[in-house]
C-alpha cells in the first residue's frame, strides 16, 4: 500500500502521490494537456484508489470548469473515499470580478466548484496564485467564512513567494484567521528553486508541501531525445517556460535519468518522480496521465527508491548556481561552523 505523509499541521494523511486532474475535460487552451471524459476519469480514480492515492486534485480553471464537472461524476458514490483539492483565482469568466482573491470572488468561486464538483464540502481549497490587487486581509476573512460555514475543510495556496506566504501566515496569527495548511509548488530537476527558501519556509511554519509537474511539462519523461524535438500540440508545449529553462542542462539531466532508469528496469518518467518524491520537506507529489498506461507507470514511482548514491548524479548533474543571498549565507555558515581563520571566507584582492 502505498505511503501516507501527514500534511503540514493538520494530523490529515494523504497519500505521497496524488491524481491532478488537469487533463479532463479538454476545453479551450487544456486540450493540449487531455481530454479525458467520465468513463476513462472513473477508470483513473478507480486506479488510483486502489493503488492508495486519497487526494485528488483541479482547479475551477481547468477547462474552465470542465475538469471539475467531469471529476465530480467520475467520484460519484465514492466521494467518502477521497480527499478533493480545488484552487481558484484565474479568470475564468468575461466579468472583470471573475478572478483574483477578493471575497466577492472567493465565495463565487467556491459555490461555483461545490456545484461543479457535486458535493457539500472541499477538502483543500487552495488559491491558485498570488492577487497583488486585494489585501491579503480580505483574502483569508473570505476563507474563513468558507471554513466556518463548513464548506471547506483545509485552506492553502500555490504559487506563493516566500514573503507572500510568510504575510498571509503572519496575518492568520495576528488576526485569529485561517491558516494555509499546505503550498503547492512547481518542483523537478529542471526546477529546484523551491529548495531555497520555500521548503525551509514550510518546514519551519508547519506546512505541507504538494508538487505540481514534476515531470517539467513532460520533457522529463525521457519521450524528447533532444532541445530540437519538436512539442508542437504537447504538454510541454502549454506548461513549460523555456525563456526560463537551461536547455543545455535539462537534456544533460535527461540523459542521466535515462542511464539510471536502463539500470534500475523502470521508466524515465519514475525516476524523475522518484527523485522529487523523496525529498526533504515533500509531502505529496502530483501526477497526471492520459492513459492507464501512463498512470500505472507513474503509479510504479512509489514503489521504490533511489539509492543515495543515484540521488548525487542527479543533484550534480541538476545544480544551479545559488542565487543571492544564499550564497552568502552558505559562505558564512561554513565558516560560522568550521571556522578556518579569521577574516571573510573568500579570497581577499588587495587593490593596486
Amino acid at each position: 500500500m502505498m505511503e501516507t505523509r501527514v500534511l503540514g499541521r493538520t494530523g490529515l494523511k494523504v497519500s505521497a502521490l496524488s491524481f491532478g486532474t488537469m487533463t479532463f475535460g479538454g476545453k479551450g487552451r487544456f486540450a493540449v494537456v487531455g481530454s479525458t471524459q467520465v468513463a476513462d476519469a472513473r477508470e483513473l480514480i478507480a486506479r488510483c484508489v486502489d493503488a492508495g492515492i486519497n487526494l485528488i486534485d483541479t482547479a475551477d480553471v481547468y477547462s474552465f470548469g470542465a475538469s471539475e464537472e467531469v471529476l465530480g461524476q467520475a467520484i460519484a458514490g465514492r466521494r467518502d473515499e477521497l480527499l478533493i483539492a480545488s484552487k481558484c483565482g484565474f479568470r475564468i469568466g468575461k466579468d472583470p470580478n471573475d478572478a483574483g482573491s477578493t471575497k466577492h470572488y472567493i465565495e463565487r468561486a467556491c459555490e461555483a466548484s461545490l456545484r461543479r464538483l457535486g458535493t457539500d464540502y472541499i477538502d483543500l481549497y487552495q488559491l491558485h496564485s498570488v492577487d497583488e490587487l486585494t489585501a491579503i486581509d480580505e483574502t483569508l476573512e473570505a476563507l474563513d467564512g468558507l471554513v466556518r460555514a463548513g464548506k471547506v475543510r483545509y485552506v492553502g495556496c500555490s504559487n506563493y513567494a516566500g514573503w507572500h506566504l510568510m504575510r498571509a501566515l503572519a496575518t492568520s496569527d495576528a488576526r485569529d484567521l485561517p491558516r494555509f495548511v499546505s503550498l503547492q509548488a512547481y518542483y523537478s530537476l529542471i526546477a529546484r528553486d523551491v529548495e531555497w527558501e520555500l521548503l525551509p519556509l514550510c518546514d519551519d511554519q508547519g506546512l505541507g508541501t504538494l508538487v505540481w509537474s514534476p515531470l517539467a511539462g513532460g520533457l522529463l519523461s525521457g519521450k524528447y531525445k533532444h532541445a530540437a524535438a519538436d512539442t508542437t500540440g504537447t504538454r510541454r508545449e502549454q506548461i513549460a517556460t523555456p525563456g526560463l529553462i537551461d536547455e543545455e542542462q535539462a537534456f544533460a539531466i535527461v540523459d542521466v535519468l535515462r542511464e539510471l532508469a536502463t539500470e534500475r528496469g523502470v521508466s524515465v518518467a519514475q525516476v524523475a518522480i522518484n527523485y522529487v518524491l523523496h525529498r526533504r520537506g515533500v509531502t505529496s507529489v502530483i501526477i497526471g496521465a492520459r492513459t492507464a498506461e501512463q498512470l500505472d507507470d507513474n503509479l510504479a514511482a512509489a514503489t521504490w527508491r533511489l539509492e543515495p548514491d543515484e540521488v548525487r548524479r542527479l543533484d550534480e548533474v541538476s545544480a544551479r548556481p545559488l542565487p543571492y543571498p544564499h550564497w552568502h549565507q552558505q559562505l558564512y555558515n561554513r565558516e560560522r561552523m568550521a571556522p578556518r581563520e579569521y577574516g571573510p571566507p573568500w579570497p581577499v584582492v588587495e587593490d593596486e
